[in-house]
């Protein structure tokens, strides 16, 4: 075996992790992470510590999956209890960062009243000094911009809580992933490397080009104690080869959630790639092998784990050329850099877009368009809908945009025209602001107030009106979360009651009457787009 070429098996199951929890991208900035730590990590864990018999029943009730509970047996309190005494040890600069962060906040609650700010930056605490600058909006309100460049050049910046670690994976089932840290098991190899190093590049090659298992034991550092387990996922077995897109149309493929990849015989753009791994559990799905092997872009619409999940953008960088993303607000806490988040983690090629900037591509140009909503009414930029031109004909991949000012898309068609086909979320009922952002709250929010601002999408209503301004001639509800390969991001588990069902299943049955093709997908889609001029020629449709 150590010198047969071998492949890297379909059902590796690849989890990046910080300290032991899920990484998603906002445990990458030093302000963000530190953040999460303190307020969400430790805390969860502390509670597991003191009482985990409350967090057991909790979770026997499929309604809090999703939770700030562990999935542990009450057995897994020590476990618990030695990873957060190693959390409190290790990350100590992070905690500091924190506890900087929460007593500047306090300091401008007070102090900031309008006058000049230039007298608070002898309180900045020295954890912050010279990493922040303070600030008004027009409104007289006081906030914080944060350096981010030099913050990663700072001690507070550490790939050490960075690793990967590797298992077999044989079922779509997982655990909830970002309430549960990993104490360690004996059937996953972890790789204690940051998530920017080409190694992990070396391994994921293997998925379609061979190599030897001594050369990427080597390059992985792999220990001897650990070559047998390591050898398990591999094999000499040569995977069934993707044969390359060349027809004169453009083709859309559906691979579950918001991911979805546009190709011309010239052009490969995925969007929010979420990709599932191969084995038979009677959901038919494409994999990593049905994509091409070079993708041409990366298209994220924002950075949230289940659009921007790293799971997956690991396994996939060796093949991208580029990352296209929303350009950010600069410096917010709730808005870190998706840029600088992309390239700490090895990308090299990202490209930033404003609302109504394109980039073009081979026979046409990704352009991005307003994205509102989702985002609980915080003041976060790193958000794009985006529209794919290729071959004459538009592709809109919306995302989870919430049509809270339809004169927005009234604007939007004004410039763009109609839209072939338009991709649209309809998670409409969504969890609330401190579901995601709760830990970099200084402040605590009345619950009334929290369960109010959403993390929703459109319902049939909004969903409608988009559909009619933009003149949409085909219609896919997507970004619903209902794939079973992506529960362990989302938690969401609906029945045919549930809100977002019967609103999409509106929006379809709507679309039907009116002659619009319209579905919402699941599992897998394939579309066909002829070229605009080939309708011009035949008089044929879509």
């Amino acid at each position: 075996m150590k010198n047969e070429p071998l492949y890297l098996r379909q059902n590796v199951l690849v989890e990046p992790l910080f300290n032991g929890w899920y990484a998603w991208p906002y445990l990458i900035p030093p302000a963000t992470a530190s953040m999460f730590i303190a307020n969400m990590h430790l805390k969860i864990m502390q509670s597991f510590v003191v009482a985990p018999q409350i967090h057991v029943a909790a979770l026997k009730n499929p309604a809090m999956r999703g939770g700030p509970f562990i999935n542990y047996g009450a057995d897994k309190a020590a476990g618990v209890k030695a990873l957060m005494e190693r959390t409190v040890r290790e990350s100590a600069p992070l905690l500091e960062l924190a506890a900087a962060v929460q007593r500047l906040n306090t300091t401008l609650a007070a102090d900031a009243s309008g006058f000049s700010l230039e007298p608070l930056y002898e309180k900045v605490p020295d954890a912050l000094k010279g990493y922040v600058e303070l600030i008004y909006d027009l409104n007289n309100a006081p906030s914080v911009r944060f350096i981010e460049g030099l913050l990663y050049e700072s001690p507070y910046y550490s790939e050490a809580p960075q690793a990967v670690a590797l298992s077999l994976v044989d079922q779509d089932e997982r655990p909830f992933a970002l309430s549960t840290p990993d104490l360690g098991d004996c059937r996953k190899l972890y790789l204690n490397i940051p998530f920017r190093s080409g190694a992990l590049d070396e391994l994921f090659r293997m998925k379609t080009e061979p190599q030897t298992f001594d050369y990427i034991r080597m390059v992985l550092g792999v220990a001897e104690a650990d070559a047998e387990l390591f050898s398990t996922f591999f094999t000499t077995a040569a995977p069934p080869r993707t044969p390359k897109y060349d027809g004169d149309s453009v083709r859309v493929r559906y691979f579950g959630h918001a991911c979805i990849l546009i190709e011309s015989a010239e052009t490969s753009i995925l969007f929010d790639p979420v990709i599932s791994y191969r084995y038979e559990n009677g959901v038919e799905r494409y994999t990593y092998l049905d994509l091409p092997e070079t993708i041409d872009y990366v298209v994220i619409t924002h950075s949230h784990q289940d659009h921007c999940m790293f799971e997956s953008l690991l396994q996939l960088r060796h093949k991208i050329k580029n990352v296209v993303i929303p350009r950010n607000n600069g410096g917010g806490l709730a808005d870190p850099s998706l840029k600088l988040i992309l390239r700490k983690v090895g990308f090299q090629s990202v490209i930033e877009l404003d609302e109504m900037e394109s980039v073009g591509v081979d026979g046409g140009e990704i352009l991005g368009l307003p994205f509102m909503g989702e985002h609980a009414d915080l003041n976060i930029r790193t958000k794009l809908a985006y529209l794919v031109s290729l071959k004459g004909r538009k592709v809109m991949c919306a995302a989870d945009s919430n049509n809270i000012e339809p004169a927005l898309y009234r604007h939007v068609h004004s410039v763009v025209g109609d839209v072939d086909v338009l991709f649209l979320g309809m998670e409409c009922d969504g969890g609330p602001l401190t579901w995601l952002y709760g830990p970099l709250l200084t402040t605590p929010l009345a619950r009334k107030m929290d369960q109010s601002r959403r993390l929703d999408g459109s319902d049939h209503r909004k969903g409608m009106d988009i559909v009619e301004r933009l003149n949409a001639k085909q219609v896919y509800i997507y970004a619903m979360g209902q794939e079973p390969w992506l529960t362990f991001l989302t938690s969401i588990q609906y029945t045919e009651q549930s809100r977002p069902i019967t609103e999409s299943n509106k929006v379809v049955s709507d679309c039907v009457a009116r002659g619009i093709t319209a579905e919402r997908l699941y599992g897998h889609k394939e579309l066909v787009l002829r070229p605009a001029d080939a309708d011009l020629r035949v008089g044929a449709g879509v």
